[in-house]
Formats: C-alpha cells, sequence, structure tokens
C-alpha cells in the first residue's frame, strides 16, 4: 500500500481483489474533495457498482441513488443519479486526465458533477479542461485494471468500502 501523507485527504477504496489507495487533490478541486469525503463518511459509497466500464478507457461508479440495488441495476437504472446533495460547479484545472486519476462524471452541463466518478484506465488528454480531476490513484491500480468491462458489465464489480483515510 502506498505511504499515506495525507490520509485526511486519502482514499481507501476496496475492490473484491485489494485495496485502491487515492490521493485526493484538495488545492485543485476543493468542493469535489470535500463531496467525496462527506459520501464516504456517510457510507454512501459502499456496495455502488461500476456501471459503465470501458477497456482502453475508464471505470465509473459512484451513483448513489442507483448504484447499490441490485434491482435498480438490472433495469438499466445504475449510472442515471447522484446524491440527494446539489450538484458541484466545475472545478477544471490543468491537471491532465493521466493513467489512474480520479474525474468528476457529469451531464453535459460542466456544473452537474455530484457523486459519480470515473478512474482513467490510460492517460485521456482528450478530457483536459473538460471533467474536473481531483484525485490520484496512488496504489492498488492493478485492482482498478481487473475491474469487470462492460455498459453495464453483466456481472459488475464493486466498491466493497470507501473510507477516508484518517478515520481507518
Amino acid at each position: 500500500m502506498a505511504d499515506i501523507t495525507d490520509p485526511e485527504n486519502t482514499i481507501i477504496m476496496t475492490l473484491k481483489d485489494g485495496d485502491v489507495v487515492i490521493q485526493l487533490l484538495p488545492d485543485v478541486a476543493p468542493a469535489h474533495v470535500a463531496r467525496m469525503k462527506e459520501l464516504a463518511r456517510a457510507g454512501k459509497y459502499d456496495n455502488v457498482c461500476f456501471h459503465r466500464v470501458i477497456d482502453g478507457f475508464m471505470a465509473q461508479t459512484g451513483d448513489v441513488a442507483n448504484g447499490n440495488m441490485e434491482d435498480n441495476f438490472n433495469i438499466g437504472r445504475a449510472g442515471t443519479g447522484g446524491s440527494d446533495l446539489p450538484d458541484l460547479p466545475a472545478e477544471f484545472s490543468k491537471i491532465p486526465h493521466a493513467r489512474g486519476s480520479i474525474g468528476a462524471a457529469r451531464s453535459q452541463n460542466p456544473n452537474s458533477a455530484n457523486s459519480q466518478f470515473f478512474i482513467n484506465f490510460k492517460d485521456n488528454d482528450f478530457l483536459n479542461g473538460q471533467y474536473t480531476v481531483y484525485g490520484q490513484v496512488m496504489s492498488g491500480m492493478e485492482h482498478v485494471d481487473a475491474i469487470m468491462r462492460g455498459e453495464p458489465p453483466m456481472n459488475p464489480d464493486r466498491m466493497i468500502s470507501v473510507k477516508v483515510a484518517a478515520d481507518v
């Protein structure tokens, strides 16, 4: 596991194959970092599925409204919701969408990010300046690489738990 130098701004995401350690970027995207920590501390990300996983691109998750209910997933609703909190304004930066970066998923409206996010499987420079980057995988990327592919996957992988390292 990566050395955790800032536990308050580090997320430990447990997947089926092991832990993924994510360093959050509060100086770059403070509202998005605060939202992820708030939802993680409330247990909202626990058991939420990866509903859109595109090989060679990214793995998307974080639909806390629909992504943790098996029946909703089966009728295709996972990926259509967010949290009951207000949407976030875009916090675009010069941080690239590199392999392992965490990006805020949103609709066509740049200010519509809420709870959903994606992890880039590779450098996706075409996303730069269009989606908020607010974290970077420090260790466990091999577990992200092992997430079941599909839109949606037949048997989606889930975030077993998502915790702020300071709370563990």
